[in-house]
C-alpha cells in the first residue's frame, strides 16, 4: 500500500471543511415506491483544506507536503478534529468507550472499532490509524496495564498478552487519525502581497488501508 505514516501538520488544516459521505443507489418503481441499497459498508470522508492559509510560509509548507506525497500517489494521516476520538470530541478517552468483541479463551487480536449511533444495525468503522500512546483497553470492565497489550499503529490491531476468557467483553478508548490522500495533482497559489497570498481549496479523500 502506498502510504506514508506521517500526519499533515495541524496548522495547515485550520479552517478545513469536510465530513462523511455515503453512496446510496435508489430505484423508483412504477408504483412510486423506492428500493434503496448501498454497496458501501462504511462511509467515506472528504475534506477541503488550504483556503484559510494566508502566510506564504504556511502555503510553502503545504506545497512541500504535497510534493513529498507526490500528489495523489501516497496516502498520509489527517487529524479530523470533529472525529478523532473513541468518544465525543470534548470528552476524555476511557477504556470502555467502544466494544471490540468478546473473548473465547484463545483469541488475542482485536481490531479497533468505532460505532456510530445505537441499535443492532449500528454502523462500524475500522480504525486503522490509532495515535500511539493513547489506546486504553479493558477486559470485563477492568483496565489492562500498558504491559498487557500491544497496538499496531499502522493497522489498528490490538494484541493482548493473554487471551480473555469466554464471554469477557473487550473494550477500548483511543485517539485516531483518518488515512487520506490528496484528491488532485495540482495546487494553486495566488500572490496577494510580498508576504501573503491565497490558496485554492485542496481536496483530500479517505483511503481504505
Amino acid at each position: 500500500m502506498s502510504f506514508h505514516e506521517v500526519r499533515l501538520p495541524a496548522r495547515l488544516a485550520f479552517g478545513s471543511t469536510g465530513g462523511v459521505e455515503r453512496r446510496t443507489e435508489i430505484v423508483t418503481l412504477g408504483s412510486g415506491f423506492e428500493r434503496r441499497s448501498t454497496p458501501w459498508a462504511q462511509g467515506r470522508r472528504r475534506y477541503l483544506i488550504g483556503t484559510n492559509l494566508r502566510s506564504l510560509d504556511d502555503m510553502a509548507a503545504l506545497t512541500g507536503f504535497f510534493e513529498a506525497r507526490r500528489g495523489r500517489l501516497y496516502g498520509f494521516r489527517f487529524r479530523d478534529f470533529a472525529d478523532c476520538k473513541s468518544c465525543a470530541p470534548g470528552a476524555a478517552i476511557g477504556p470502555r468507550d467502544q466494544v471490540l468483541g468478546e473473548g473465547d479463551g484463545t483469541r488475542t487480536v482485536f481490531p479497533l472499532i468505532k460505532r456510530y449511533g445505537a441499535g443492532i444495525d449500528t454502523p462500524e468503522r475500522r480504525i486503522t490509524k490509532p495515535v500511539g500512546g493513547t489506546v486504553r483497553i479493558a477486559v470485563a470492565g477492568v483496565e489492562l496495564p500498558a504491559s498487557g497489550f500491544l497496538v499496531d499503529t499502522t493497522t489498528g490491531e490490538a494484541r493482548l498478552a493473554a487471551a480473555p476468557g469466554r464471554g469477557a467483553v473487550v473494550t477500548a478508548g483511543f485517539e485516531f487519525d483518518t488515512p487520506v490522500r490528496f484528491d488532485a495533482d495540482r495546487i494553486e497559489v495566488t500572490l496577494e502581497s510580498f508576504d501573503a497570498g491565497r490558496m485554492a481549496a485542496v481536496p483530500l479523500i479517505e483511503v481504505r488501508v
